[in-house]
C-alpha cells in the first residue's frame, strides 16, 4: 500500500465504477485489505454470491440496505455494520425507497479490484457470472422459475 491519502471525492487511481447499477469508489488496497465507497440506487442488488477466500463487510453511512443469507435477511441502517463471513452466501438489496451510500470491505484484498476493473459497465449477466468466477466471486443460480 503506498503512503497518503486517498481525497473524498476521488479513487484509487483516478477509478470510479458501474457495477450491476451501483456505483463503487476504491479507496484503499493492499495485499489484506481492500476498501471501496458504493453509492446504492433504491431497486438495485447484488444477486447471492459467494466469497471462498475473503470476509466483507459494509459499513452504513446513508440509508437502508437488506442483506439475505439464504432464508435470513438482516436489515441495517446508518451507522450499522454488516458482517459477511467467507464462504457464506449472501445478497445485497436496496428496497428501501433511496439511495443508500456505504463503505464496504473485503479481507484479504484478492482478486476484487481486478473483478471491478472488468466488470464496469458489463450488462450481460451470463458475462458478469462468468468473470467474477474468474475472480474467486461465485454467485448462485437463481432459484427455479425465476
Amino acid at each position: 500500500m503506498e503512503p497518503g491519502v486517498t481525497k473524498a471525492d476521488a479513487g484509487l487511481n483516478g477509478h470510479s465504477w458501474n457495477v450491476v447499477g451501483h456505483t463503487y469508489v476504491p479507496k484503499l488496497k493492499s495485499e489484506d485489505a481492500f476498501i471501496w465507497h458504493a453509492t446504492i440506487p433504491d431497486g438495485t442488488f447484488v444477486p447471492p454470491h459467494i466469497h471462498p477466500t475473503q470476509d466483507e463487510w459494509i459499513y452504513l453511512i446513508e440509508g437502508n440496505l437488506e442483506v439475505e443469507f439464504g432464508a435470513d435477511v438482516v436489515r441495517a441502517g446508518p451507522g450499522d455494520t454488516v458482517r459477511m463471513p467467507m464462504g457464506i452466501a449472501h445478497g445485497i438489496f436496496n428496497r428501501s425507497g433511496k439511495t443508500a451510500r456505504c463503505v464496504f470491505g473485503v479481507s484479504p484484498a484478492r482478486k476484487l479490484y481486478e473483478l471491478f476493473t472488468v466488470l464496469d459497465g458489463v450488462t450481460d449477466p451470463a458475462e458478469l457470472v462468468r468473470l467474477s468466477a474468474l475472480h474467486e466471486v461465485d454467485f448462485l443460480p437463481p432459484p427455479e422459475g425465476a
